[in-house]
Order: structure tokens, then sequence, then C-alpha cells
């Protein structure tokens, strides 16, 4: 593919123009994002019943959307936050990108500001795997930035098109002193609270959401000085920005696209005082508490948002997407109740490519065009590019970058379904790629690190990289991945695992280097099996 530029003039005049009457014929678009958000952390149905876990949740809002929007049960995203936010810019699987782990605060420093390790294992941790290759200053918009790739971001396309475009919250697509740190450089019009940063170092407005001398860090979240030294949660002033940013666009009739990327409900663990004592009286431990209160608050943004449209009169021409950029994280304390156990029928969480990891909360609605109930074709964070474009109606685009992912406005619209044809195959048969070769905690790794997965059917298989083992689980009987039936089925085995490494040479993709060999970990079809 190539790039291909807009003459200045031309590319202002096409982000102006939005009054026209085809322009206001085209559907607005709101991508309502949560940040380590799981499966069954509302009162939505996901899955074939409501989970013990989800009667602990007040979200109406969400359980309001569910009513009228197309539910995907087979709902994915990678197991980190960056490979799925870039994997959603780029149309790209993130072992295509590269972009297997979070991107670090600042370019070309593969730590933490509190110099911990993100993506590779510590030297003093003695492990057998050292840093792999990959590209760690995220995604970039012109050539020039080692460990990178220069793609033509999604959101560059709307705006060229004529689509009004506002970011609000959390970024992540890479470090600050690269072109993907920086939210217009994307194709923003409008910049709320974007950066390189990947959570909050504080909620509270009362604490300027940690933009003070005391607290500083890469992660004060900047751009909300309207709400410093008040009570207002970060949840809500993120909201309320993006009302405020919406009028513009409601005003003139041009259709919009809002990213609505709330940093809840990432750590740090917060109490949102409007909703936290309700769940103490109702029986939670503190950590369970502030967990559950920040998931009312964002619960409520989207209510709040939905409201605002219908007062505005465009709720009817409004398509909403809600989705997380990860499992919900199963291994932090601070969210009370027992570790390894939040995201259950699920298995792990955050980081790991079982189910709880990657299965994520995932609906669409498109007022009189999506099916409304569930809908169990797979789907892909890289599917999302040229679903949001199609909806839009912005056809023949050119990308630098090739396109991984496949259009889902046939399935969510009743057009097609699993058995129909995609890509060669069928939408229930496509092959769906997971990739972790990284380390992401020091401590409870067992299940999270160093692993590669593919689905394809009900069929997925785990390849631990750490130990050469290949795991083989059918989904729809063993959806928390406990049986491993691999020795019962050694071709199929042998299928997916040469599935698996195809798809990894084509794509380049990185894996960890031994330290006794210096080469590669081999790929799943280099294995010795029986």
């Amino acid at each position: 593919m190539h790039k291909e530029k807009l003459p200045l003039a031309l590319g202002l005049l096409s982000v102006l123009s939005g009054c026209g009457e085809k322009q206001a014929e085209r559907p607005n678009i709101i991508f309502f994002l949560v940040d380590d958000y799981g499966w069954v952390d509302s009162g939505v149905q996901y899955g074939d019943e409501l989970y013990p876990r989800q009667r602990m949740f007040h979200t109406p809002a969400m359980e309001r959307l569910s009513e009228r929007a197309c539910i995907m049960s087979n709902g994915y995203a990678c197991s980190l936050s960056t490979p799925t936010r870039t994997s959603l810019m780029t149309g790209m699987n993130s072992a295509h990108t590269r972009i297997t782990t979070y991107t670090a605060p600042v370019k070309d420093t593969p730590t933490d500001a509190a110099g911990g390790t993100i993506g590779f294992v510590n030297d003093n941790e003695g492990d057998i795997f050292a840093r792999s290759d990959w590209n760690w200053n995220g995604i970039a918009t012109e050539e020039g930035t080692e460990h990178s790739v220069v793609i033509t971001p999604m959101v560059r396309l709307l705006r060229d098109a004529g689509y009004y475009t506002i970011h609000v919250g959390k970024a992540h697509w890479g470090p600050s002193g690269t072109t993907g740190c920086n939210p217009y450089n994307m194709g923003f019009l409008v910049n709320v609270a974007g950066s390189c940063n990947g959570f909050p170092k504080s909620y509270y407005g009362e604490e300027n959401y940690a933009n003070n001398a005391e607290q500083w860090t890469h992660n004060a979240v900047q751009g909300l000085a309207q709400y410093y030294g008040t009570d207002t949660f970060l949840t809500e002033a993120l909201t309320l920005e993006a009302k405020k940013a919406l009028e513009q666009p409601i005003k003139t009739g041009q259709p919009f696209y809002l990213y609505m990327s709330h940093y809840g409900v990432h750590t740090p663990i917060s109490a949102d005082k409007r909703f936290y004592q309700k769940y103490i009286d109702e029986g939670c431990d503190e950590g369970e508490a502030r967990y559950a209160s920040m998931v009312e608050g964002v619960d409520k943004s989207l209510g709040d948002l939905m409201d605002f449209l219908e007062e505005k009169g465009v709720a009817d021409n409004t398509v909403i997407i809600f989705m997380s950029d990860n499992g919900g994280h199963s291994i932090d304390a601070r969210k009370g109740g027992v570790p390894h156990t939040q995201n259950a029928p699920l298995r792990e969480g955050k980081a790991s490519v079982y189910e709880g990891g990657i299965r994520v909360p995932w609906m669409f609605y498109w007022p009189g065009k999506t099916l409304k109930g569930r809908c169990d074709v797979p789907a892909m964070p890289e599917d999302m590019f040229p679903t949001i474009l199609d909806i839009a109606g912005v056809k023949d685009y050119k990308t630098i970058q090739s396109i991984d992912g496949e259009d889902l406005v046939p399935v969510i619209t009743g057009k097609a379904g699993p058995g129909d044809s995609v890509g060669g195959t069928t939408w229930a048969e496509r092959e769906l790629v997971f990739h972790m070769p990284h380390q992401w905690r020091i401590e409870d790794r067992e299940d999270v690190d160093f692993m590669t997965a593919i689905r394809r059917g009900p069929w997925k298989l785990v390849y631990r990289m750490h130990t050469g083992e290949l795991e083989l689980y059918n989904l729809e009987e063993d959806l928390s991945e406990r049986n491993d039936v691999a020795a019962e089925h050694p071709e199929l085995v042998r299928d997916l695992c040469s599935a698996l490494s195809s798809k990894m040479r084509e794509w380049d993709a990185v894996m960890p280097i031994d330290r006794r060999t210096s080469l590669p970990c081999p790929l799943p079809d280099e294995l010795k099996m029986n």
C-alpha cells in the first residue's frame, strides 16, 4: 500500500465543510473504550448465563445499551493495552505491528518511570529469555523513529473524509518524543487529556490528577485544570469535557467521531465517592467496593452520553461501539476478592492469552441497522479499522500498512453469519492470533508470560514458550480452559501449529531470545512433536 497525501487546502476544506447535506447523512460514531475491564464486570450477559460476579455491579447504562445492541459474545482484544490500541488505529494484528506489550512514557526507554521492566525480563531474575526486538516506540505517522511502525491512522482517514474527530482520555499509542504520542498526529481535531501515559497517577480532582509538584510523573493527567481542587473524579471530568466537545459538530451538523477512551478502570484502584459506600453496605470488601465504584462511574459516563445524544436530537443517527482494551486485571490485590478469579469462568486475566486476558465486553449499536441480541462470530481489534470506515462511508482509502482486519458490518447487520465466507474461510473458522512474547510481572507469571495462541472455530491452541508445551482446548465445551485435549488430537495440534507459525513468519513476529543459545525461541512447528 502507499501513502496518499491531500493538499493542505483540500484537507482543510474537507475538515471544515461538515455542514453539507451529504455530510449530515453520515452517522456519528462514539467509540467508548474502557481500560482493563473484564468480561463479567457488568450486568450485561456476554456468555451463556449471568455469572455470579456480575451481580455485584450496578451498570444500568450498559444494560440499557445491551437491550438494543448487537452483543459480541466472542469479542476479543489483545492481552495488553498498547497492542490493542495500536491495532484499532492501524488495522493490523499486534504480532504484525510488533507492538506486543505496552509502551513506556519516554522514547527509547523500555522501562517505566519507577525503573521496572516493560515487556522484557529483568536480567536479575535470571530468566532463560532475554528481551526481544519489539517496536517499543509504538506507531508513527512518519519515518525516522526506530522501533516503531509507520502507518496511516484510521482517524486521519475519518478526518479527511469530513468527520469532526474528538479524542478524550487515554491515548497510549507511543512514548513522548514520538509522533504516536500526540492524538493530533493521529487525525484528531480535539484532544482532551491524551498523551503518552498508560494510566493516571491520580483519579482525584483534589490532587489535580497528580499534576502537581509533589506527585508529578508522566502519568499525571493533563488538560483538566478547570477541575483542579474540586471533588470531580477523573471519569466524570472526561465525560463533561466530551459533552462540551460534541457541542460544535452537533451545532453545525457535521458528522463526528468521538473516541471516548476512559482511564478507568485501570489501576490505581480508587474509590469513586459517588458510589463507593453503596458497595460497602452491600457486603463488598474495600477493594471490591473501590473497583465496583469505578465501574459504576464508567457506566454513568456511558449513560450521560446516551442521554446527551437524545437531548440534542442526534441519538437516532449515532453509532455506539462499546469495548474494553484487554481482559480484567486478575492479579492486583487492590481490586479485592481472590486473585486469579475475577474473570471466572474465564481463565486468568490481563496480559494472558487465556480467555480471561483477551475475551472482552463488546457491543455495537447502529440505530436501525444492527441486529439486536447476541452474535457469536469471533472478532478482533484490527477489525475495527475497516468496520468504522465502512460505517462512516469512507471508501477506496489508501494506507501505508496492509490491513489484517475484516469489515464486521455484514455480521453486525445480519447480512452475514458464522457460516458465510470471509477472507478465504468462514467467519466462524477464521484464524485469530494472540501473541505475548514478554514478561509482564515478576510474580504470579506462570499463566501469563511468554505465551502465544491461535483460535480456529471452537479450537484454541496455546503455546507456552518457556516450556515448549502445547495445549489444546475446545472453547465450546470448556470455556474455562481446564481440560487440555492436545494428546487426544495430535493432527489438529500439528495443523494449528503450522497455521500459527505461518502467520508468525508472514508478519516477522518477534520472539523472545533464549539466553542459552542467543537464538529466538522456536516457533510451534519447529518443536519436536510425537
